[in-house]
Parts: structure tokens; sequence; C-alpha cells
């Protein structure tokens, strides 16, 4: 509009359009003015971590107050699985001979005095014959002494005869002796004869499972009783119960105690735990190793523990409780020890997180380590989650 226009307008009409450009221009003006709307969130300092409940609930993040446990409380050792030598028979043949007959198969379940195994054996008819002779001279010698002291006594007889006799039959009487002494050795060991096929039946000594069996039908066997190097032709035994034999070191010896808790680990098994107890100490060292031997029992339900396998034991020992972190919670970090630390909430209310560098005592404790410096008593420490912390700073 020129201004001659303008100038020829009526003064109502300039005056309303003077208001009507002030209402369109005012909120125009205003939003101009008016401070720019942010979302940005405060950052963290450096070697913090804020996090919000849900994320700390997301990433699984555990936190564990520090507080005096027994540290060092354990002697983690070597060991190795044996039998319970009270549930377990070792059996030799008590006889010199060859195998006839097997009856027991390993795995097998036999009550005691169950036949193992027949063996002919001449010892057996030796042992027979040795008794039908030592009794046949004692009778003679017996009817050779009345027969000397009648004329002894009828004074129709020399002492010297009568004397003569009289040990003849003591003889006799040692002879039958020791040849029952040797029939009734193979009945102590378990077994029973027949004189007529001269066949020995090896029997069970105790009730129990057919752990192992070293012989063959028709392989000859070396009697325990004849000089020879017999061999253990049956192990039968009970496996619900083994012990565990551990070397303790000399410097740990005085820390055990008898009837102390015990937790076995073999390879086999890596994440299985067998607990026990210590029931025997020995005392006297190996003088090559400077360990004393420490026998365990260990319940065996499942039949998991085999003799001869090797085991970790760690053996329970008393031990001061001291200010300590979980192994968990440790970070290394180059040549540095670091935890990451709860310290409360941030203005906005997210978890703040702070990560400081300890020092701890490795020599001593195993799930949990002495505190030399760096965090006190109270603090709330990272024990899950501290790897993901440590990647967001």
């Amino acid at each position: 509009m020129t201004s001659a226009t303008w100038t020829s307008t009526p003064s109502w009409a300039r005056l309303a359009a003077l208001l009507w450009g002030a209402l369109v221009a005012a909120p125009m003006t205003g939003c101009r003015s008016a401070p720019a709307a942010t979302n940005a969130v405060a950052a963290a300092p450096e070697g913090e971590v804020w996090l919000t409940s849900q994320q700390v609930r997301d990433a699984k993040v555990q936190v564990e107050p520090v507080a005096e446990h027994g540290v060092g409380n354990e002697i983690v050792t070597s060991g190795k699985v044996s039998f319970d030598d009270l549930r377990v028979a070792h059996i030799f043949s008590p006889v010199t001979g060859r195998i006839k007959r097997i009856v027991a198969d390993p795995g097998e379940r036999m009550k005691k005095g169950a036949a193992l195994a027949t063996i002919e054996s001449p010892d057996v008819g030796n042992a027979f014959a040795d008794y039908g002779k030592a009794q046949a001279d004692l009778i003679a010698s017996g009817h050779d002494l009345r027969r000397q002291k009648e004329l002894f006594d009828a004074h129709a007889g020399s002492q010297r005869d009568y004397e003569a006799a009289e040990d003849n039959y003591g003889k006799a009487k040692a002879e039958i002796e020791r040849a029952q002494q040797k029939a009734r050795l193979f009945r102590n060991t378990g077994g029973s004869t027949d004189a007529v096929s001269q066949g020995f039946t090896l029997r069970a000594p105790i009730e129990g499972e057919v752990i192992a069996r070293n012989v063959n039908p028709g392989a000859e066997v070396q009697g325990q009783y004849s000089g020879g190097a017999a061999v253990e032709l049956f192990t039968i035994g009970e496996l619900d119960s083994v012990w565990v034999f551990a070397d303790v070191f000399e410097m740990d010896l005085a820390r055990v105690k008898r009837d102390a808790p015990v937790s076995i680990k073999v390879v086999a098994y890596p994440d299985k735990v067998f607990a026990g107890k210590v029931d025997w100490i020995s005392d006297a060292l190996d003088p090559t190793s400077r360990t004393a031997r420490v026998r365990c029992s260990i319940p065996n339900p499942g039949r998991e523990l085999k003799p001869e396998m090797y085991a970790t034991v760690a053996i329970s020992v008393a031990a001061p409780p001291v200010a300590a972190l979980p192994r968990a919670a440790l970070l290394r970090i180059g040549d540095q020890t670091v935890v990451f630390v709860e310290t409360g909430s941030a203005p906005d209310g997210r978890v703040k997180f702070s990560r400081r560098i300890v020092a701890v005592n490795e020599d001593e404790g195993t799930d949990y380590l002495p505190i030399v410096r760096g965090v006190n008593r109270g603090d709330h420490v990272v024990t899950s989650g501290a790897i993901l912390l440590s990647g967001m700073l």
C-alpha cells in the first residue's frame, strides 16, 4: 500500500489493520524468543557408570557387601581313590591247580559263601591222602603203645620198647593234627573240597559285587601257600563307600583334624563335588616328599568314584575371619586389579557404579581373598556383571 493510499484510508480502518498485524506477529515473536527444548542426558564422570534400574536388571548386575569371611580355610591337594578295606575282599587260590569252571562274572552280586570257581588240584588229593595215612598211623601206634604197656606192666617187656611206643604214638598224633590243620586251612579260605574229583570250590568270603575277575577257565593258578607268586583271582566288594588318600605337606599338617569336612573332585565328573570327612591322619611323613597321608571316607551311593581315580582334595581347616572380596568380583586390567562399587544414586536417579583399584592377598583363600587396600567393610561390590560395566567406560 502506497503512502497516499494509506493516508486516504479512514482512521478506523488504519487502527484495525494495526491491531490485526500485532495479533499475527505476537505468537511468531513469542516462538522466536522461547528457549529450545532438549532431551540430552547428563554424562557420568570418568571412571563411573550410571545405569537405570531396568538396565541393572537387564545386565544382571549383582552386588554383595564386603564382609568378613574365613579365608585360607581350605587345604587343596592331590589324592587317589581306593577301596574301603573293610568292604572289599581280594581272593587268591589256596591250592595250585587248573581252573575247571568259572561261576561268577564281573558285575554280578554274590552272597557270602557263593561259589566263584572250581579248581582241579592235586593239593586236594594230597591233603586227603595225608590225612588218611595220619589216621592209620595213629591207630597203629595206639595199638603198639597198649601192647607195650601191658608187657611192661607184666615185666615181660623192656622199658625201652615201651618208651619207643610212646614216642611213636606222640608223633602219630602230631601228624594227624598237621593234616587236620591243612584241611581246615582250605575250609577257612571259604572253599570246599571233593576228595573224589580232587576239586576245590573257591567261595566268596563276603557279600558284594564281583568288581574284578582275573582268571579264565583252563588257566593254571598258583596256590598262595605253595611259596610261589600267587595271582589275585577275584575282587569282591562294595563301592557305595570309598576311601580317598591325600598327601598333606608338613607345613599344613597341624591344621588338619579328624572329622574335618572334605570335598572331592575328579576329572570324570568335573561339575560334581563329592563330600566326606577325614577319618585318619598318618603319624609318619614320607621322607622324600615330606608329606603325610590323610585318609578321607567318601559316601559313593552312585558308584561314580572308582578305585585308582586321581582326585583333587579340598580339606576344610579353621581360619580367622577377615574382610575379603569374592574372587568373582575382581577384574584384571593391565597390571591393575579393579572392582566396581555401587556408590549411590545420580541426580537423575540412575545407579552409580565406580571403578576402584584394589589389592588383595592371593596367596590365601579360594573363593574369597583378603583385602589389602582399595575397599572397606560394608562397601557394595559388583560380583556379577563387572565385565559389562568395564566395557561401558
